[in-house]
């Protein structure tokens, strides 16, 4: 039998030579800096190098009373994210929050799968299937490792000034298209702080979760509430919705970040139980 090696490598070096024709073709690639490009090409050659070697596990034989074979089956695909984070980058400028995403070189790097300018602009990141640097150390409910779990969506936003509309709509029409492709549950679209309370504040207080909420992703509280009975416990309350309670206070304070956003002390006083009391059913659906 032929080798067909002369073969694999002409097929390397065409697909190599197509994807530098698209790269330079594309009229929706952003002009990134050669040395981003070549980071990114080397990332995906790395990753490809865990799908084309299939390393069974190695058991002692001794241990087994049947024999071990290896069937691999072809019944599988890249898992689906289900949850999305919504970021604020922070920054400037979405030049500059563009320039701190794609750097390959920075200590402590950090990607999203989006990034969304001031004026409605989109940029795509990372691709859906893969898995961006945008939770860190991060919690939500039962998920510990948030990153293999979620899509990051950041927002140019210093953090001390409110979201233009331009921005929301643009988001809105990304969260539609993310919920239709991925069938996402409406209690699954939350912010950085929430899953992070400790370490993060964003968004901020002027993100409109309310506005989000309307159109389906994620809850907000009702415009009639009540005070919850004598028997409500709001640390029950707000592990059910997804807190992380290893810091009370930093859940608290994250919780009325997202659901209150006119007082940030970290005490639960009787507007802000009205609405946990109010909120928190909605997640047990």
């Amino acid at each position: 039998m032929k080798s067909r090696k002369p073969f694999s490598r002409l097929w390397c070096c065409l697909r190599w030579l197509l994807v530098g024709i698209w790269l330079s073709c594309n009229p929706h690639l952003y002009p990134l800096n050669p040395a981003t490009r070549a980071a990114y090409r080397h990332q995906l050659k790395e990753m490809r190098k865990v799908y084309r070697h299939f390393v069974p596990i190695q058991l002692p034989m001794d241990s087994l009373q049947q024999a071990f074979w290896m069937a691999p089956s072809p019944n599988f695909n890249i898992r689906y994210p289900n949850l999305v984070i919504i970021h604020q980058t922070e920054e400037q400028s979405c030049a500059q929050s563009l320039a701190t995403l794609t750097n390959a070189f920075r200590a402590g790097r950090v990607s999203s799968h989006y990034l969304i300018c001031k004026d409605g602009t989109i940029f795509q990141l990372v691709p859906d299937v893969y898995r961006a640097w945008q939770a860190g150390v991060s919690r939500w409910g039962p998920i510990r490792d948030v990153n293999s779990a979620s899509i990051g969506i950041e927002l140019d936003n210093t953090g001390h000034e409110p979201f233009p509309d331009t921005q929301i709509h643009a988001l809105l029409i990304l969260l539609h298209v993310l919920q239709q492709r991925y069938h996402l549950d409406t209690a699954n679209f939350i912010g950085h702080a929430d899953i992070a309370p400790t370490r993060k504040q964003d968004p901020s207080i002027y993100f409109p979760w309310d506005r989000l909420a309307a159109a389906g992703f994620g809850y907000w509280r009702d415009s009639v509430l009540v005070s919850p009975p004598p028997d409500f416990h709001p640390l029950d309350a707000l592990r059910i919705i997804g807190y992380d309670l290893s810091d009370t206070t930093a859940a608290i304070v994250a919780f009325k970040r997202h659901f209150v956003q006119t007082d940030l002390s970290p005490v639960l006083d009787s507007f802000s139980l009205k609405v946990l009391y109010d909120i928190y059913p909605k997640y047990r659906r």
